[in-house]
Formats: C-alpha cells, structure tokens, sequence
C-alpha cells in the first residue's frame, strides 16, 4: 500500500489527505478537524490526562467506530494503561492522551469523538459527580433542559450545584465537583440518590427506569455514570453530520439553545480566549451523607434490570 503524502507537520506529527472528508457525509475535512483540535488542546487535553482513553474513528470510505485499543503503528511516545476487561475477557491496552501532539496524532487518524474514564489512573475515588441526560429518540431537547432543572433543583436542596455542558449529541451532561475525593461505590450511590430526587421532582418529565420500554417518552437520567464509565469529553466533536461540539453553556442560555448550535466550525471562535469549562465550575462541595444512604438503599439498576427481564421472561411464558 503507498505511504500517503505528508501534507504539513505540527509538533513533529506529520499529517496527511487534509482536504478529505473525515467520514462519508460529514460535510468536514480532515484539516478542519486536525485545526479544531489544535485551537482547543489547551482547554481539552486537563479532561484526557491521565485517563483511559476511547476513541470514536472513521476510516475511509467507513463508517464512525469506536476504538478502544491503541492502533497498531502508533508511535511509541503514546502511553497506554492495560486493564482487563471481564465483559470480553482480555486486556484492552487503552492510550492516554496527555499532550498536544497526541492530540494531533489521533486527529490525523481520524479520531473524531474523545471518551475518557470518568477517574483518573490511581485516584483513591471521584473527585466530581456526573448526572448523563438522555432524549427519547424523538424527544425534544426542551425536554432534556426541564429535566436538567429538576437535577439543579435537587442540587440545590443539598446546597450544591453543577456546570452543564451539551452532550455534542441530543443531550446534556451535568458535573459536580466534590471537594474530597468520593469512592466508586459511593460516587455510584450518590448519583443514584440524585437521579431519584429529580425524577421525584418530575416523574412526567424525567426518568431513572433502566430498562428502554419503561421510560414512556421520558428523559432518562442515568444513574450508572461513575467509577470507570466514560463521558465524552468537553469541547470533542461528535461523529454527525456538521461534526458538533460538546459545548459549555450557562444556565441561563439554555432556554432556546439547541444541542447542535456549537459545531467544529463555530467553537474556537466562540471560545477565544476563555474556558467556561473552567470558569463555569461552581467552587468544589462535600455531599451530604443523607445523600449516601439515600444512594445505598437504591438496588442496582443494571442488577435490578436483570432480574426484572428474568421475571417478564417467566411471566411470558407462562402465557
């Protein structure tokens, strides 16, 4: 196979078939992507450091898909973590991107979507919490921002509050920062416990139910998104059409925002100088431990949707 022509070299990565789309449909170039990345490394790359990293690529002529594994023929100047995973029953040799060449080097493989974990290698626990809204797949995004109120308002009520970002998709994600670092169990418990007091709060307009079926055309707020979960990760793209951003957004902005305003043509621009990833944060806060014992006594959800879809099975078939 030819070695493709080296273009341009930043940061000593040497990038190549610029003016290609990044993926069939994307209406984006790779340039466009690679130039993205580069205007934003500074504010993105504190959210990959550290951090098992998955990727969302194209090939082309191919379809996104998401990349767990480092590629074969990366350079060796890529750290990677190995961590088994007990679903596929081998090691997953996950890349960590810590720096803007990096960056450049997986833009230039067409890494499109950035999902770190949720924890930082060799952290003793979390040190924020993340509450993930997710639309009915004809909902509309009006809805994802009630629901994003009825979380604040159950925040508020423990004297805490979240910065929210969209989700680059049709969601949004909201994040908590903790003053002290929380245990995996706990970090679970808690947004467990959060997720339950906002659905109190809306039970027509949001929903903790795990299993699809149950959720009525209701915003899911998932509760499992902790210890090693991921998140995408502030300012990536996403692998749509247009290629949009996941994008800060003040509380009061959200009214009338939709989820794709923020592209990877618009976000640099509307950034410039300024990080509201950072300047949005409210300051750190303890959780209360009502909150944890909330949690603690909240089953499961994926155990409980286990034994929920045994039990229909059973009662099915007895029909």
């Amino acid at each position: 196979m030819a070695r493709r022509q080296v273009q341009e070299v930043r940061d000593g990565v040497e990038l190549t078939s610029l003016d290609d789309p990044v993926f069939d449909g994307a209406g984006v170039t790779k340039r466009e992507l690679l130039d993205h990345l580069d205007a934003v490394a500074d504010r993105m790359l504190p959210a990959l450091a550290d951090r098992p990293l998955s990727v969302v690529r194209a090939r082309p002529g191919q379809r996104p898909f998401m990349q767990k594994n480092l590629p074969r023929g990366a350079p060796d100047w890529i750290p990677t973590l190995p961590v088994w995973a007990e679903s596929s029953q081998r090691t997953v040799h996950y890349p960590v991107c810590a720096d803007r060449r990096t960056l450049l080097w997986f833009g230039n493989q067409r890494a499109i979507e950035f999902h770190p974990t949720l924890l930082r290698t060799g952290a003793t626990g979390a040190d924020e919490l993340v509450i993930d809204l997710d639309p009915p797949p004809d909902g509309a995004f009006a809805a994802v921002v009630a629901a994003a109120r009825l979380v604040r308002a159950a925040l508020h009520e423990l004297g805490l509050d979240a910065v929210v970002k969209t989700s680059g998709a049709k969601g949004l994600h909201l994040v908590v920062p903790l003053s002290a670092p929380l245990g995996v169990d706990d970090a679970f418990a808690a947004t467990r416990a959060l997720c339950a007091r906002a659905e109190a709060r809306g039970p027509d307009v949001a929903t903790t139910a795990f299993i699809r079926d149950d959720r009525g055309g209701r915003v899911f707020l998932d509760p499992t998104r902790a210890g090693w979960a991921t998140l995408v990760a502030v300012y990536s793209p996403r692998a749509r059409p247009g290629l949009p951003v996941s994008f800060p957004v003040p509380w009061d902005a959200l009214d009338g925002l939709s989820p794709t305003d923020v592209t990877l043509r618009t976000a640099a621009g509307l950034l410039g100088d300024t990080d509201p990833w950072r300047t949005l944060r409210p300051a750190p806060a303890l959780l209360p431990e009502v909150l944890l014992d909330e949690g603690r006594a909240i089953p499961v959800p994926r155990v409980q949707a286990m034994h929920e879809g045994k039990r229909r099975k059973r009662a099915g078939g007895q029909g």
